[in-house]
């Protein structure tokens, strides 16, 4: 069930190998508007800019003071819709262990995304990467755009 006044997010990740480049990306969808925003990091692993990119788009959210309405957010990542609306709960009632005991991979995003969850109506939604989604398909593009921004970068100024 949807709301008309929901906001819609969709958000990906993406990197050139894995660790590499990588970089984050969101649309937001909100009274017949896009905001799009991405950034990168010159290494990093794909879990982590899929991530960074839910944070963002919620803290876009929060800073424009939208967190009354309801939100749908839309990730091609099965690790954060699952790490969100199943595995968290447990990662922190066990001290941010895996059931391995082992620490959970990515603790310092998965806490504030979790804040950020706690504090917003939020409606997790799995779409399937690569498969025609427009709005998936854009973050796609912008996570592409920046990772080349970022190789070029680091072509012009080799540290």
């Amino acid at each position: 069930m949807t709301d008309n006044n929901e906001i819609h997010i969709y958000t990906d990740g993406g990197c050139w190998g894995n660790p590499g480049p990588g970089a984050w990306a969101y649309c937001i969808l909100s009274d017949g508007e896009s905001l799009e925003k991405n950034g990168g990091d010159a290494a990093t692993t794909n879990n982590r800019m899929e991530l960074t990119a839910v944070i963002e788009a919620l803290t876009e959210i929060r800073r424009r003071q939208w967190d009354r309405r309801p939100v749908a957010v839309h990730t091609d990542s099965q690790y954060v819709k699952n790490g969100i609306t199943s595995w968290i709960e447990t990662w922190s009632r066990n001290g941010w262990k895996t059931a391995a005991k082992k620490p959970v991979k990515n603790q310092d995003l998965w806490v504030p995304l979790k804040e950020l969850r706690d504090s917003l109506n939020i409606r997790w939604q799995w779409v399937k990467g690569h498969a025609g989604n427009e709005h998936n398909e854009r973050c796609d593009a912008l996570v592409q755009e920046a990772i080349a921004s970022i190789q070029t970068e680091k072509r012009q100024h080799p540290g």
